[in-house]
C-alpha cells in the first residue's frame, strides 16, 4: 500500500510541475504581449520576469529531483518503496531455471537416442 501512495505522490509532484510550466508559459506570453505595446509597463515586466525566473528555477529543481529518483530506481540501487530490483532478480532466476530445464531435456533426449542405437 505504501508503494501506491509513493507513486501517487510522485504523480502529484509531476502534475504540479506541469501546472508550473503552464504558469511559466503564461508569464512569457504576458511579457511578450507587454513588449509588443508601444508603451510597456516596466513594473509589470519586472514582476513577470521575476516570476518567470523563479518558476523556471523551481521546475528545474523539481525535475532534477524526479530524475534523481528515477535514476536510483532504474539502476537497482536499494531504495525504500521500490521492489523493482527484487522482481527483476526473481524474473531472471526463473528464466535461468527455464533455460536449465530446456538444456536438461535436450541432454535426456540425446541420451535416449544413444541408448536406442
Amino acid at each position: 500500500m505504501a508503494t501506491y501512495s509513493l507513486a501517487n505522490e510522485r504523480l502529484r509532484a509531476l502534475e504540479d510541475i506541469e501546472r508550473e510550466i503552464g504558469a511559466i508559459l503564461q508569464n512569457a506570453g504576458t511579457v511578450i504581449l507587454e513588449l509588443s505595446k508601444e508603451k510597456s509597463n516596466e513594473r509589470l515586466l519586472d514582476r513577470q520576469a521575476a516570476a518567470f525566473t523563479a518558476s523556471v528555477q523551481h521546475v528545474e529543481a523539481e525535475l532534477s529531483a524526479q530524475i534523481r529518483y528515477l535514476t536510483q530506481v532504474a539502476t537497482g540501487q536499494p531504495h525504500e518503496g521500490s521492489s523493482y530490483s527484487s522482481r527483476k532478480d526473481c524474473q531472471m532466476a526463473l528464466k535461468r531455471v527455464d533455460y536449465a530445464r530446456l538444456k536438461l531435456s535436450d541432454v535426456a533426449r540425446t541420451c535416449e537416442q544413444m541408448l536406442e542405437n
